[in-house]
């Protein structure tokens, strides 16, 4: 049975369905301790996705198919002394120092499918802007959103209700793709979206807003609609400095389309190197006391990608195995140290936005196809 997306027609079958639930949750995560129900009080939520980041190196470090393969990698001898070690949990924790040396000892890892966790997709269309509607709303929309168009999104975000109840201060998002601005429905919403190659328009701008207009404009990024990670980064914590947001979404971009370009050896130092980030993001919150001990880090990505043929790693979709495949991450308050979780069961990408909604007390959505939030029995 798949309770994560039982529907309920009316009031009292859905009443007895919320009850049938419960009991499931009873029995399959009755030792499990992870998320509580949070007062808005004192509640902060950092959100954050890693564009198109494969389950496989997230759980299992550097590809040994693809590490040495010329057709992907430029320097392969160098990628492999810095990354190659003899077993997997050596070689994730070259890759991402920070996941596996601190976030596994403090929260939880689910999405190992080698070791019986796994997280898909509801969407069937297996690539962005499904994904992020997916994540942001809590429901696929294959009718609406079945392509990467920048068409206002028609489905309220939990950034839009969030704002609506709490203040369009307390809520921000940042993106290194262009097509966020939609995505979020920046204009409807109110919630101030920065993304892709647009320089801050945070009035009155302070001398580090300045500095990163002047750069963006300076330095060149690969491509044509998404811009480097550090520049979504920096604009972040220029945003964070000056407002202390309640709810901040941060998209990086970089993994996903070094992978389109098929530069595994880009893929694996952008990965390392978003792991950095969202240590800085981390370490900036434990020396905040508006955000210690009071923020949960949610993390995960919009899609999967390829694995056989080999080729496929560089793209994703609904005829690429695998696209619907991708994990989540949860650490900080409220947040239990269960490190990575084996033979957990399904968990589904629409969850994440129910699971926001439930931390601030936000109202759950009841229409059909909405998931359920990320609820364990303490």
């Amino acid at each position: 049975m798949n309770y994560n997306l039982l529907q309920y027609p009316t009031k009292m079958s859905r009443m007895l369905g919320l009850i049938k639930f419960t009991l499931v949750y009873t029995i399959f995560f009755g030792g499990l301790q992870g998320f509580s129900q949070s007062s808005v009080v004192d509640q902060k939520v950092f959100l954050i996705t890693l564009d198109g980041l494969r389950w496989q190196e997230l759980f299992t470090g550097v590809d040994s198919l693809l590490l040495q393969n010329e057709n992907y990698v430029n320097h392969p001898k160098l990628l492999h002394e810095t990354y190659w070690r003899s077993s997997t949990y050596k070689r994730r924790l070259a890759l991402l120092p920070f996941v596996w040396g601190e976030v596994a000892q403090m929260g939880q890892l689910y999405g190992n499918r080698n070791r019986g966790s796994k997280v898909n997709l509801t969407n069937g269309m297996w690539f962005s802007y499904p994904g992020y509607n997916e994540i942001l709303t809590g429901r696929a929309d294959d009718q609406n959103i079945n392509s990467n168009a920048k068409i206002p999104n028609p489905n309220e975000t939990v950034l839009e209700q969030f704002a609506k109840v709490y203040g369009k201060k307390q809520v921000v998002a940042f993106g290194s793709w262009d097509v966020f601005d939609a995505i979020v429905n920046e204009e409807r919403s109110g919630v101030y979206t920065n993304c892709g190659f647009e320089p801050s328009t945070d009035f009155p701008l302070t001398p580090q807003e300045e500095l990163l207009n002047e750069l963006q404009r300076q330095i060149p990024s690969p491509w044509g609609t998404v811009r480097l990670d550090g520049f979504t980064h920096q604009y972040a914590k220029a945003y964070l400095d000056k407002h202390q947001p309640d709810l901040i979404y941060i998209a990086y971009g970089e993994t996903d389309d070094f992978a389109h370009n098929g530069n595994y050896e880009s893929y694996i130092k952008s990965t390392k190197n978003t792991d950095a980030l969202i240590q800085d993001l981390w370490n900036y919150t434990q020396q905040s006391d508006y955000y210690r001990d009071k923020t949960t880090f949610i993390i995960s990505t919009d899609h999967g990608r390829g694995t056989d043929p080999i080729d496929s790693w560089r793209s994703h979709g609904k005829k690429i195995k695998g696209s619907d495949q991708t994990w989540i991450i949860v650490f900080g308050k409220g947040v239990k140290p269960l490190g990575e979780v084996v033979d957990g069961d399904q968990l589904f990408t629409h969850q994440l936005a129910p699971t926001v909604r439930m931390l601030f007390n936000l109202p759950q959505m009841e229409q059909k196809g909405y998931g359920l939030p990320l609820r364990f029995k303490e």
